[in-house]
């Protein structure tokens, strides 16, 4: 679905600070469309290496998704691929061959797409991948009848990561699919008007085992059925085992997913500067934030100013005037759809990876988000946020308080019904 953008109050508001050249068209949007920093001014950060060995390295746009696809061609033993979106587009067919390939190799190759994200591909484009030798599940198929087990529509699979060798992972909020990739995949691929702005990670040494653990036990989910549980991967969520921690979520009735973000939310001291694609949350989380800034602390949000689902963004908009007012500064990126999702607190604790701060990824959808706690790499997260401020657009209090009564009413109208979003 093209992105949409919504225009009041945005326009209104002044952006904290321009770029002063444009030599590419990613400047204008702050988007990075090739290598170097030429086009966005936003220079490559160097991996960061924590305590046991691991490195982790923070990756921006396009950028992401070609160190994965790189990771592939290096693949000596094991490829696991989990995906919402594998689309049968120039980038998803650039993915697909080079997976056929290495399968044909011989390197154990598995992939899991989402039934409904990848709804765009038709089966003869997996299933030409399983005549490679590509051990392909689709997970909880929409049409019924294609059900080995019981039939689950509404709970998906949003969570997008690749494991390679057991020594390599990438995980963030990009799919395999164009607006992700551009001309870092296929040269002659999306016009860089119609590619998304992302975050994503790169992470190699000994940390890489338990993502590989979330997969295999997502693939036990998907092959077997069963509770949801199995799906299920928590690790080292309150830091006591080391810098890394994972979180491979599931539908539950007591989210693990909210739990550690309200936990998170509440032990911040000193700032939280939040980039979320899809701002939705429950009441809870906005007096959370709230109450944070009471306690002296910094509170940044980064939304979106155009989206692929409009109602999100009168969702979002239908809090600002309470976090406004309880001292939260609100940015709405401008000329470029904002799929992100990040998190930094105090600079120390960074949670980056598939899930929004909305009903749907907090209580029906299969997530993963990585946890961070590195003070350098937090370093590295808060510059990018502020690289994203000067392609943003800061909300005014006074002007958003005379919006018309038409927005307010949408927004209203919106926030009632934001869990079904």
């Amino acid at each position: 679905m093209a992105p949409v953008r919504t225009p009041p109050l945005s326009e209104q508001t002044s952006p904290q600070a321009s770029p002063t050249k444009a030599l590419h068209t990613g400047v204008a949007r702050g988007l990075n469309t090739r290598p170097g920093s030429d086009d966005d001014g936003w220079e490559v950060t160097p991996p960061v290496r924590l305590r046991d060995g691991t490195t982790v390295r923070l990756l921006k746009d396009g950028e992401a998704l070609h160190s994965w696809y790189e990771a592939i061609g290096t693949a000596q033993r094991s490829i696991f691929l989990e995906t919402y979106i594998f689309a049968d587009d120039q980038t998803g067919r650039a993915f697909k061959r080079l997976l056929m390939k290495k399968a044909s190799e011989g390197v154990r190759t598995f992939v899991i797409y989402d039934s409904f994200g990848s709804s765009g591909a038709d089966h003869k484009f997996f299933d030409e991948m399983k005549d490679a030798g590509v051990h392909i599940r689709e997970f909880h198929p929409m049409a019924p009848w294609r059900c080995s087990f019981s039939w689950r529509p509404f709970n998906r699979n949003h969570r997008k990561m690749l494991v390679i060798d057991g020594r390599f992972v990438g995980l963030g909020g990009l799919n395999v699919a164009n607006e992700y990739g551009g001309s870092w995949i296929c040269q002659d691929g999306t016009d860089p008007e119609e590619l998304w702005r992302d975050c994503g990670i790169s992470l190699e040494g000994p940390a890489a085992s338990i993502f590989a653990t979330a997969f295999r036990r997502s693939w036990l989910y998907v092959a077997h059925g069963g509770p949801f549980s199995r799906a299920l991967t928590s690790y080292n969520l309150d830091g006591s085992q080391g810098d890394i921690g994972l979180l491979a979520s599931v539908p539950s009735m007591g989210s693990q997913m909210s739990r550690l973000l309200e936990r998170l939310v509440h032990e911040a001291r000193k700032s939280i500067d939040l980039t979320m694609a899809y701002f939705a949350p429950a009441d809870e989380m906005v007096s959370l934030l709230c109450n944070a800034t009471k306690k002296g602390v910094r509170v940044r949000l980064m939304l979106p100013s155009m989206t692929d689902v409009p109602l999100m963004i009168s969702a979002a908009r239908s809090f600002y005037e309470q976090m406004l007012a309880a001292g939260i500064t609100i940015y709405e990126r401008q000329h470029v759809t904002l799929h992100a999702k990040t998190m930094v607190i105090d600079r120390r604790v960074s949670v980056l990876g598939s899930a929004n701060f909305d009903h749907r990824s907090i209580d029906y959808n299969c997530e993963l988000s990585a946890i961070i706690r590195s003070e350098e790499f937090g370093e590295q997260m808060e510059k990018l946020f502020e690289h994203d401020v000067m392609f943003s657009s800061c909300i005014n209090p006074k002007e958003w308080r005379h919006r018309p009564i038409s927005d307010r009413f949408i927004q209203w109208a919106v926030a009632r019904s934001r869990t079904f979003l």
